[in-house]
């Protein structure tokens, strides 16, 4: 008996978006209107490249850009939640799928001690320059038309298990906890026995509930939570049963 929990970063495992967040590095902690207005639909990973250049054009370096993002908060109940993951991992793995970075997340799960509990992270890489500038690029390329071009969210999950179903692990159930739009895809891949965990409010619950309505709803359960309480009570039932 093994579970599999993936999680969303952004506004799922911390409470706000860490690529938002770093402008507070910026000059004023605002972005100049044509770079801010630059942004278009499904390249987000090519705008915050934008983003990233500007602060190093400010002279913003990497010891701040750390200190800035090891102050965002946690969602409430999330250090306990991983903390818990963390004492029974021998049921549990656990795997991070995110549109943010890999020295953000690295950055803020090093900060709070909570790496550990993670077996692996998928999301964009990222990488300082021998300038001192954050550079990002495409986790990986994918034909989903439902999709950011930079990050399938399915294909980075599927492949995960396919890898695991190669050393032999099987999972009993998989628990997906996210709260955006670009997890939806991932959900609709879950299988009746799994079970969706979307943020109470954001745009992954929504999406769900509209799916729901037009009669073409998910085929895995789907648990709405708010702290991440919540979670743990759900999978303290999981380990029960």
């Amino acid at each position: 008996m093994k579970f599999l929990l993936v999680f969303d970063f952004d506004h799922t495992i911390i409470d706000e978006n860490s690529d938002t967040w770093i402008v507070k590095c910026a000059p004023e902690k605002k972005l100049p209107n044509g770079l801010r207005n630059s942004y278009q639909p499904g390249h987000w990973t090519e705008y915050m490249g934008r983003v990233f250049v500007y602060l190093g054009d400010n002279g913003v370096k990497e010891d701040e850009m750390k200190r800035t993002m090891t102050t965002i908060p946690f969602t409430a109940g999330m250090i306990d939640l991983l903390g818990f993951i963390g004492e029974n991992k021998e049921l549990f793995d656990c795997i991070i799928v995110s549109d943010s970075n890999t020295v953000f997340i690295d950055w803020i799960l090093k900060a709070a001690d909570c790496h550990k509990v993670f077996d692996e992270v998928f999301t964009n890489p990222a990488a300082f320059s021998s300038t001192g500038y954050l550079t990002v690029q495409h986790f990986h390329a994918h034909h989903c038309a439902k999709c950011p071009k930079n990050l399938c969210k399915t294909k980075a999950l599927k492949e995960f298990l396919d890898k695991q179903l190669e050393r032999g692990v099987n999972y009993t159930q998989i628990v997906y906890i996210g709260d955006g739009g670009n997890d939806l895809c991932p959900v609709m891949f879950l299988k009746k026995s799994d079970i969706a965990m979307p943020r109470q409010g954001y745009t992954l619950e929504k999406k769900i509930s509209q799916l729901a309505q037009s009669l073409s709803p998910v085929q895995c359960s789907v648990l709405v939570w708010s702290s991440a309480i919540d979670i743990m009570s759900y999978l303290k039932l999981l380990i029960k049963e």
